[in-house]
């Protein structure tokens, strides 16, 4: 599949990041991403078809996200968090410097919106059953991501049990998720929501740069090989002393 980016219109600039490993296997999150295509002024990205080689294009990605008020992370829940791809994306793109931490401001304001769906039943999250927690109980990682870019968690829309729902039920969500679209930011509930303030990072928390890990690295192996060719000197130095007594 391939991008559709289209400039902003009346939906306020919305970037839809859709992340599916199998897309015909989908019953919903497919027929999401082809109602999203369809809203004006929504720019649509199906991850596994730009990137399918992992290698994501982070200036790209960070220009689209520049032009956006909306950014929509569009998944099927696997293992109680999101495909492979959409982390490697965060983890790539979301740079300290950009994103977080000190003049990384390009998505304070904006506001982050989770469409997730899942296998297995509303009721399966619960304390009682198989997954042992409310599904409330995974949102953290993603609540946290937005808050420390000082963008505002939009109350998530997910559609549980998209194994076994019935048609009706699949075609009101993608009616509800395309109007949902199609009206932002005319969303009432917007007016009650607190405008998040970024979390700050200290300048002593920085990651360490790639060209100083490696030093590290490199430091470190040098310190090794000069330590065991001073070890092997002393030994060979010890053993000829000892050939020489003999």
């Amino acid at each position: 599949m391939t991008t559709t980016p289209s400039a902003a219109g009346d939906t306020g600039g919305i970037y839809v990041l859709a992340a599916h490993p199998h897309w015909r296997d989908s019953r919903v999150n497919r027929r999401m991403l082809a109602a999203a295509r369809g809203v004006p002024g929504v720019d649509v990205n199906d991850l596994y078809g730009s990137y399918p080689d992992f290698a994501i294009d982070v200036e790209a990605e960070q220009a689209r996200l520049a032009k956006a008020s909306l950014v929509v992370l569009l998944h099927p829940i696997q293992w109680y968090s999101m495909p492979a791809l959409q982390k490697l994306w965060i983890d790539d793109v979301l740079s300290y410097g950009w994103a977080y931490g000190p003049g990384g401001t390009a998505l304070q304001g904006k506001d982050f919106w989770l469409v997730a769906t899942t296998g297995s039943p509303e009721a399966s999250y619960h304390p009682q059953s198989y997954h042992r927690h409310f599904f409330d109980a995974f949102l953290p990682p993603y609540e946290q991501t937005a808050a420390l870019c000082g963008m505002r968690f939009l109350p998530p829309l997910v559609f549980h049990g998209a194994r076994g729902a019935a048609e009706a039920e699949v075609a009101a969500h993608v009616d509800v998720f395309t109007q949902r679209l199609g009206s932002y930011p005319r969303w009432p509930e917007l007016e009650e929501l607190d405008t998040c303030v970024a979390c700050p990072v200290p300048e002593t928390d920085r990651p360490a740069e790639p060209d100083d890990m490696d030093k590290v690295a490199s430091g470190a192996f040098h310190s090794a090989t000069a330590r065991g060719l001073a070890s092997m000197s002393a030994a060979n130095e010890e053993q000829n002393n000892e050939e020489g007594l003999a």
